[in-house]
């Protein structure tokens, strides 16, 4: 009997240790307090909401479409527009054009809403990105944006460039004239269009601009 309460310390003793040798060779660790990895990642449906009613009814504010960014693309999302932004017809005049231009701008520049939020667009428009019209020399219809085109992040240009060709007497034949501010020894303006590819891939708005004739 005194042999057997000598032993049984030792064999438990014993056992402790495999069992420790094999969770050790099976690569599992303890650990001391339970590991909290957050919620399970969500995917952005990127499904447009319907557009807010921001204004009141009878102020002229119109519908608009507006490209915010969703799933590595962009994409439309309707807005509720203030007046002067509204859709003017292909002969509007110059003044005109610039006026919708700068509310589409602000547009972009605005945070998305929360229904927008929610179903994952967002925009990579910079806050205090401004838009001016054409300076000398440029074709009629050009809009001279506050920083070059091409040093802007390819989202937001492409943003830019989807949401004004959508506005008849801004986007003309389905294309916009853009440049960066006008100073000596700066970039002429491009053209671009808001095609299939640039949609897709917004990286291709840094290439995307052609000479003008």
């Amino acid at each position: 009997m005194s042999t057997t309460r000598r032993t049984a310390p030792g064999l438990r003793a014993s056992a402790a240790a495999l069992a420790a040798l094999a969770l050790g060779g099976c690569g599992i660790r303890s650990t001391p307090v339970p590991v909290d990895a957050g919620p399970a990642p969500s995917r952005a449906s990127c499904a447009a909401p319907a557009a807010e009613e921001e204004r009141g009814p009878g102020d002229g504010s119109v519908r608009a479409d507006v490209f915010l960014v969703c799933g590595g693309t962009v994409s439309a999302v309707e807005r509720t527009v203030a007046p002067g932004g509204s859709e003017p017809g292909p002969e509007s005049g110059p003044d005109t054009r610039l006026e919708t231009a700068r509310e589409l701008l602000e547009e972009l520049r605005r945070n998305p809403s929360r229904a927008e939020r929610e179903a994952g667009f967002g925009s990579s428009v910079p806050g205090d990105l401004e838009v001016t019209g054409p300076g000398d020399g440029d074709p009629g219809g050009t809009l001279r944006l506050s920083r070059d085109p091409g040093g802007l992040p390819s989202f937001a240009l492409a943003q830019i460039v989807c949401t004004l060709t959508g506005t008849a007497g801004v986007g003309r034949d389905g294309s916009v004239v853009l440049g960066g501010p006008v100073r000596d020894g700066g970039e002429p303006p491009l053209r671009y269009s808001c095609t299939d590819a640039l949609r897709g891939s917004p990286e291709a708005a840094k290439t995307a601009g052609t000479p003008l004739p």
